[in-house]
């Protein structure tokens, strides 16, 4: 049998450079692999948890879509969906949280983290965010999940629900794993933690143009001189030369070493590289978004086959709950 894979990414705005090398990247290699059967959302239910804009929304849920497709996700032989448009995802979540305590997930640091980010705004939903990530897992009992390091806590957390379930009501879902990719922790341009769309200026639209690649990575922090204890900046544009321009890495470090290194000329050869890996992507892109009609087709297919199964998953564990 094929080893079923889930992954997706929130709808909070077009894809960077961190989600194509850290998700994306995973997504394909998988997706052309014969003992795969690979099934990739736009994670939008999971956008709700935090503040956001009803009208954005709308527009950033298609555009994920439009990205995954640019990058070569094919729905010929991936199942490509809408969270949202799978009403199960929120219904087996509901029945998870009732073998999750709520001390479980407050101790989980993906929450505390979040609560320090939004004060004001520390909702039942977002605590519920790991318990609704297990459900998308779980809902396909994909064994695999091609994500950064940093969801490990999220993962253990649907392991755990995994075995609760088979425990207590004789399910079989899967204990899921992760899949590392080569540039599952792409850093941030500022040279302090993860590239992300919640921290402006840290990151590199998939969309973005060769002149605003190269002013992004031309504004990363670096020391006016090479040579002695790499500062965050310098160690984050190490780490883009080493993502896209690897073939020179030495050269670098030996002219860093030496006090030699022009930090500008090689922030503009790694910017160069950047634009060079995204240039394909970019001119997919602009075709796909000339046909909607393409576009609408592969949404709604996708999600009449994740329903597929996801609503065989819902009814055995409603059944095995005693609900069915």
């Amino acid at each position: 049998m094929k080893k079923r894979v889930l992954s997706g990414i929130r709808a909070t705005g077009r894809l960077h450079v961190g989600n194509y090398l850290g998700a994306v990247k995973g997504m394909l290699e998988l997706q052309s692999d014969p003992d795969y059967e690979t099934l990739y959302m736009v994670a939008d239910l999971h956008t709700v948890t935090t503040p956001y804009k009803v009208d954005e929304l709308r527009i950033n849920r298609n555009e994920v879509i439009v990205d995954y497709l640019a990058a070569g996700l094919d729905p010929e032989k991936s199942i490509i969906f809408r969270q949202a448009d799978v009403k199960e995802h929120a219904e087996l979540a509901f029945y998870f949280a009732s073998v999750v305590s709520i001390a479980r997930m407050q101790h989980l640091p993906t929450f505390k983290d979040k609560v320090k980010q939004y004060p004001k705004d520390s909702t039942i939903a977002l605590l519920n965010y790991p318990i609704l990530m297990s459900s998308d897992i779980l809902l396909y009992k994909a064994g695999l999940v091609p994500v950064g390091i940093d969801q490990e806590p999220h993962l253990e957390v649907a392991r755990e629900i995994a075995r609760k379930m088979n425990d207590l009501y004789g399910t079989d879902f899967p204990e899921p794993k992760r899949f590392a990719t080569k540039g599952e922790y792409v850093p941030s341009l500022k040279g302090e933690g993860k590239m992300g769309k919640s921290v402006e200026g840290s990151y590199i639209n998939l969309t973005d143009t060769v002149d605003e690649v190269r002013k992004k990575v031309r504004s990363m922090p670096t020391a006016t001189e090479a040579g002695g204890e790499m500062t965050g900046g310098v160690k984050a544009l190490f780490a883009f030369a080493n993502l896209f321009i690897p073939d020179n890495m030495e050269e670098y470090h030996d002219e860093f070493e030496a006090g030699n290194l022009r930090f500008s000329d090689m922030k503009d050869a790694v910017a160069a590289a950047i634009s060079e890996e995204l240039r394909p992507l970019q001119e997919k892109r602009k075709e796909l978004e000339a046909d909607r009609a393409y576009l609408d087709k592969v949404m709604k297919e996708g999600a009449e086959r994740a329903r597929e199964i996801a609503s065989k998953t819902v009814q055995e564990v409603k059944e095995k709950m005693g609900l069915g």
